[in-house]
């Protein structure tokens, strides 16, 4: 049944985490959890962030948009899969297939090269300070930011262009929970080569640009703090970047371990990995940003108060008009 040349019935079939009919339900409600919480978790934090006028500076701009994003790569991957994963014919159709690809690509290069960005913050707010404002200016805010977006798209689009070039006619079964490239590719009838060739140079190029900045900025970080006299000073500096580089070294190291090898390798574990810095990384953000970052602690405190407070108002806005009626 799955044999037949895509050009006549334009369908894949996602295997899943696992193909076993009893694990499909327990998997569904992990991984609707994990997304629920996802969603909530990012959603808090843009609301924080929003709501409170001390954390109105490029960090939390970006850490903002760094949770949007977050929401939208896990909303590109988790509801198809939990719809397969109470469905018996886990198909996708071949269009929707490379939008997923597509829009993966995207989210999860924005993730990176926001990322990059932060590391740049945290560079010139430690070490040089007293020109943060002039340096880190709403202008070049935006331009980062814009760069952020523009060149992943554009990014994404050369990929699923030269996926959409390729015969597939072998099997429609791809052996993931989404249109991943590395299953997709394994599945062609024609020649990778370009492909391949592609995500060993241009693909590696975009990755390795925002990994630099972020190698680079912390090494000029570590220099600046060795150089801080005082212990205390050390370890501010240090519990100002420990939050991003938790989240940088969970994204890249899974990343690395997933694409940084040959096609023909792709295995499970890979699966696994890709768990980790598709659902996982996005579900840990918040929990990382908030548990190890004061000012985010200060400003869900004063989000709870605020809340609390309208309620309170609202209750007694509501008892008033009951006595007066």
């Amino acid at each position: 049944m799955d044999m037949f040349n895509l050009t006549r019935l334009p369908e894949f079939i996602l295997l899943g985490l696992s193909p076993r009919p009893e694990d499909q339900k327990p998997l569904f409600v992990l991984f609707l959890i994990m997304y629920l919480v996802t969603l909530a978790g990012n959603l808090l934090i843009s609301l924080i962030i929003r709501s409170d006028p001390q954390l109105q500076n490029p960090m939390y701009f970006f850490l903002s948009i760094l949770s949007f994003a977050d929401i939208c790569y896990t909303t590109v991957i988790v509801p198809k899969m939990l719809v397969n994963f109470l469905s018996e014919t886990k198909t996708i159709s071949y269009t929707e297939c490379l939008a997923q690809m597509y829009f993966f690509l995207v989210f999860g290069n924005i993730d990176s090269y926001l990322l990059g960005a932060m590391a740049i913050d945290r560079y010139v707010a430690i070490c040089n300070p007293l020109h943060y404002v002039t340096v880190m200016n709403h202008r070049r805010c935006m331009l980062l930011l814009a760069f952020s977006i523009a060149f992943p798209c554009l990014h994404s689009l050369l990929y699923v262009l030269l996926v959409n070039r390729l015969t597939f006619c072998a099997s429609n079964v791809i052996r993931h929970f989404f249109c991943d490239v590395n299953p997709v590719l394994k599945l062609a009838c024609s020649p990778t080569f370009v492909n391949e060739v592609v995500a060993m140079t241009e693909g590696l190029a975009s990755v390795m640009a925002p990994f630099a900045c972020i190698i680079i900025s912390y090494l000029r970080i570590l220099i600046a703090v060795l150089n801080i006299p005082s212990a205390a000073g050390k370890r501010k500096a240090f519990s100002t970047c420990s939050s991003h580089l938790t989240v940088v070294t969970l994204f890249y190291g899974s990343i690395s371990y997933v694409y940084f090898q040959p096609l023909s390798s792709y295995t499970v574990k890979d699966r696994i990995a890709t768990v980790i810095y598709t659902v996982l990384t996005s579900m840990l953000n918040p929990v990382i940003y908030s548990l190890r970052n004061k000012d985010m602690k200060w400003g869900l405190k004063k989000l709870i108060s605020r809340i609390k407070s309208e309620m309170d108002r609202l209750s007694t806005a509501e008892t008033n008009k009951i006595c007066g009626s």
